[in-house]
C-alpha cells in the first residue's frame, strides 16, 4: 500500500482528500503546518506528498526545496494560486505535478496514480544503497546528495558493478564486460580504475557498502544496506 503525506492547512480540504485516497486504497498521513511537514516526511518516508503552497509557519515552496535536497519522492503541489508563473515556479523547483484549487477528489486520485506510475518507471533505473545513489539510465552518481564525477571508463566499471551487486568478477571478466573483447592492454587497468573509484567514494560509509578485493578471485561491489 502506498502512503501519501497530505500537507494542507485547511482541515475540511485535507479530510476530503483523505477520504478519496482511502477509498482508492492509499495509506494517508496528514499534517497541517509547514513546521510539521519536514519532520513527518522524514519519519514516515511517504511514497508521495500532496503539498499546499500557502501554509502557516513555512511555505510549500520552502518545504519543496528542502525535500528535494534529500529525496526524489514525488510531490504534487496544491494551491489556489492559478497564475502560470506559480505553476512554473513549482515545476522548476522540483514538483512533479500541480493541481489548482478548487479541484475534484477524483482528479486528485487520478493525478496521484499517474505520478506514482511515472515515478516507479524512473526508480527502476536508480539504485540506492544508503548514501550512494546511482542512476543507471542517466549515468550519474550521487553520494549523500552530491554528484560524483568519473572518467567514462571508471563510470562504466562502477555501473557494471552496481548492476551486479554481491557478485565477484575476475579482472578478465571485467575487461570483457567494460573494456571489450578487443582490448589489448594490461589487466592492471582494472586495478587502477578500482583504485580511482574507491578514492572518489571514500566518504561512502563502509557500513553501507564497499568495493572489495577477494584475493585470488577478483572484485565485488558488496552492499550491506538494503536498497531503498
Amino acid at each position: 500500500m502506498n502512503t501519501i503525506l497530505i500537507v494542507e492547512d485547511e482541515f475540511p480540504i485535507s479530510q476530503v482528500i483523505k477520504a478519496y485516497l482511502k477509498k482508492a486504497n492509499f495509506g494517508v498521513v496528514q499534517v497541517f503546518t509547514g513546521m510539521e511537514a519536514l519532520e513527518t516526511f522524514r519519519e514516515v518516508n511517504p511514497d508521495l506528498v500532496l503539498l499546499d503552497v500557502m501554509l502557516p509557519g513555512k511555505s510549500g515552496w520552502d518545504i519543496l526545496k528542502e525535500i528535494r535536497k534529500e529525496s526524489t519522492c514525488p510531490i504534487i503541489m496544491l494551491t489556489a494560486l492559478g497564475d502560470i508563473n506559480y505553476k512554473l515556479e513549482g515545476l522548476n523547483s522540483g514538483a512533479d505535478d500541480y493541481i489548482p484549487k478548487p479541484f475534484e477528489g477524483d482528479e486528485v486520485v487520478a493525478r496521484v496514480k499517474a505520478v506514482l506510475r511515472r515515478s516507479t518507471k524512473q526508480n527502476d533505473s536508480v539504485k540506492r544503497y544508503g548514501k550512494l545513489e546511482v542512476d543507471l539510465q542517466a549515468h550519474r552518481v550521487f553520494l549523500d546528495g552530491v554528484e560524483v564525477m568519473f572518467t567514462p571508463r571508471d563510470l562504466s566499471l562502477l555501473m557494471f558493478l552496481v548492476e551486479n551487486p554481491n557478485i565477484t568478477f575476475t579482472r578478465e571478466q571485467l575487461i570483457d564486460h567494460v573494456w571489450g573483447y578487443d582490448y589489448e592492454g594490461s589487466d592492471r587497468a582494472v586495478d587502477l580504475s578500482i583504485k580511482r573509484i574507491r578514492k572518489a567514494l571514500k566518504e561512502w560509509p563502509v557500513s553501507e557498502g564497499e568495493i572489495r578485493t577477494l584475493r585470488g578471485l577478483g572484485y565485488q561491489l558488496s552492499v550491506y544496506k538494503n536498497e531503498t
